[in-house]
């Protein structure tokens, strides 16, 4: 039998509100060694905001990260998926779209956690030197 989304995905995903400042945003990836945050207005998932676009869209472009809010710079319209959701869907997603994470939300837009390609390694090749990475503490 397949595996469903809410039994891979990390819980508990960390937020900030869309007018969080992208230095603010960037101290929060940090504090909780990570390379994304999940964009929200009043709970609702707005976008996603990671390391990469910190660097390609605010950095590269000399944004202050004081003054520029993470809405002007994340990815919004994040692919999602439910907590329901086969693992294969997930997997599919992520191929088709070229993501390394999906949020993942109720049928009323709870968001819930995150599946990423990490979680997906670990739980498909448990005894892979990708999925050990993945399951490892980060350096801090």
């Amino acid at each position: 039998m397949s595996r469903r989304v809410h039994e891979v995905m990390t819980e508990n995903p960390v937020t900030v509100e869309k007018l969080t400042s992208l230095a603010e945003a960037a101290r929060v990836m940090r504090d909780a060694s990570i390379g994304d945050v999940l964009v929200v207005e009043e709970g609702r998932l707005r976008g996603i905001l990671t390391d990469r676009d910190l660097v390609i869209r605010a950095m590269a472009e000399n944004r202050d990260p004081a003054d520029t809010t993470v809405q002007a710079i994340c990815s919004t319209e994040p692919v999602t998926v439910k907590p329901g959701d086969d693992v294969d869907q997930a997997i599919d997603l992520m191929r088709r779209h070229a993501l390394r994470r999906l949020p993942v939300q109720t049928e009323d837009g709870e968001l819930v956690g995150v599946v990423t390609l990490g979680d997906l390694t670990v739980e498909r090749d448990p005894g892979s030197a990708f999925a050990a990475i993945a399951a490892a503490e980060p350096d801090t």
